[in-house]
């Protein structure tokens, strides 16, 4: 990565504008009617100090506004307790992913009797019935306003605070109108927690399944039966997040000669109907689970260990040696009867961020996945182009122009499509050569560009986002020059 990229993506605090209309060129799909609200850091900087890591900084949310014909931007920032005291005090305040402020041992020693809980929630956004949150894995979630992206409070899954984390992708069920989370709590003995949740916000625990050493997960895997637990050989002692003396992901360690276990738990009864044990792998991704034929069988973006966290340290971005390690698709069938665990690489491009159709979410027999992913003829230590991967037909697509880097790929199936990848992919990209961001509208089928909005300022690398329809019907498609 080139210094002005880095600047660009990492070093440049964002400011808050609006534009309506966007200049958009090329085609625009009339019945695309919504929202597209992404989460990220908005700044890296507090003062004279900066954090550490991509999974830190200070949380911003960025709205596209698609009326059918035009689109509109508009950003903010989270008014979170961690940024208003940032910006008051001129410093960091609150521990993040990867950063401490610059305590003194007196400072440890208050924040050990009287802890701050970072709200700094900066990873996901979603919806629970009526309500819109920005997500992280920290225990404080925020509720925000989608047209105004007013932050409206904070919501918790259990009332203590201290010794608490969540993924940022919580599992949903449509047909019941139920989402649902993991929590782990961090004790002496600590304990994975499943939370329903309903659209008014109230917290039901289904499971607490007690372990010794808690694995770092980012995300989990549900069927219409199942939850699976990806418990990863990178573990903690509680008693170290306790004492607090380095940052978040600094206190956990990477025990390979432990392996990977998977924990099956039935959804009805809460309870564990499975351990499975196998070899070390990390991921942050599960991207899609399904029941087959006596199988519980789920896809995840894979890596041999941890390292892709240590390569999003800013002093490894900065690197131009350094290289990113790559994510694998790997499907892993674990047996409901008889039988062994077993896995397959589907494939064996780099990806991450993966998304997909979620109308086809838990389906046996969905075909398509949009990710991330690193140009085989430009590799570097950042993501340079977009693929589209066919697991039945092996057949990928790419994006890529060189001096661009693109963000999540989100999917929106156009109105009434009876095949699973009708569609468009929304990507929000950097681009170097013009040092400003732009909206990528690609054609999902044939993963080729339909067009692109300029944003008047680069937006930093931010994660995921999700796409909130309007009442919309099908139309025609809109030139724009």
């Amino acid at each position: 990565m080139s210094d002005a990229m880095f600047r660009l993506g990492f070093d440049s605090p964002n400011e808050e504008i609006q534009v309506d209309p966007l200049n958009f060129k090329g085609k625009f799909p009339s019945w695309l009617k919504g929202n597209l609200v992404r989460n990220g850091p908005g700044t890296f900087r507090v003062g004279e100090q900066t954090y550490r890591h991509w999974f830190d900084g200070l949380p911003m949310l960025h709205k596209f506004t698609f009326s059918g014909s035009q689109i509109a931007y508009a950003n903010k920032f989270l008014d979170t307790q961690a940024y208003q005291s940032a910006m008051n005090e001129g410093k960091i305040v609150y521990s993040e992913f990867a950063t401490d402020p610059e305590w003194t041992l007196k400072d440890r020693i208050k924040n050990f009797i009287s802890p701050k809980i970072t709200d700094s929630a900066k990873v996901n956004v979603t919806k629970y019935g009526e309500n819109y949150m920005a997500l992280a894995e920290t225990p404080l979630q925020v509720l925000f306003d989608p047209e105004t992206l007013k932050t409206l409070g904070t919501f918790s899954y259990e009332d203590n605070l201290v010794g608490q984390m969540t993924t940022v992708h919580p599992q949903f069920d449509g047909q019941h109108n139920q989402a649902y989370n993991l929590v782990t709590r961090f004790h002496q003995t600590s304990h994975y927690q499943i939370y329903q949740l309903g659209p008014k916000l109230q917290p039901k625990r289904i499971a607490s399944i007690p372990v010794k050493k808690p694995s770092y997960m980012h995300s989990f895997g549900m069927t219409p039966n199942y939850f699976i637990l990806t418990e990863f050989p990178l573990v903690v002692n509680s008693l170290s997040l306790l004492f607090w003396l380095k940052p978040y992901i600094e206190n956990y360690r990477w025990l390979p000669q432990n392996g990977t276990r998977f924990t099956v738990i039935n959804r009805d009864t809460g309870e564990i109907d499975a351990h499975f044990e196998h070899e070390a792998f990390f991921g942050f991704h599960h991207i899609n689970a399904f029941e087959n034929d006596g199988e519980l069988i789920f896809d995840i973006a894979a890596y041999e260990n941890p390292d892709i966290i240590k390569a999003f340290y800013f002093d490894q971005l900065k690197s131009p040696e350094a290289k990113i390690p790559f994510g694998k698709l790997r499907r892993y069938r674990l047996p409901l009867q008889k039988g062994s665990i077993r896995y397959e690489t589907l494939s064996e491009v780099c990806m991450e961020l993966p998304n997909i159709n979620i109308q086809r979410a838990n389906e046996a027999g969905y075909r398509y996945i949009y990710a991330v992913s690193v140009n085989p003829n430009e590799k570097m230590n950042f993501y340079n182009q977009l693929v589209k991967v066919d697991i039945q037909g092996k057949h990928n697509a790419t994006w890529y122009q060189s001096g661009c880097f693109p963000g999540e790929p989100v999917f929106v199936p156009r109105p009434g499509a009876s095949d699973e990848d009708d569609g468009v992919i929304l990507a929000v990209v950097l681009d170097e050569n013009s040092a400003s961001s732009f909206l990528l509208l690609l054609d999902a089928q044939s993963f080729q560009e339909l067009g692109r909005a300029e944003i008047p300022q680069p937006i930093l690398f931010g994660y995921h986002g999700a796409f909130f329809n309007a009442n919309q019907d099908q139309g025609e498609t809109q030139t724009h020059d």
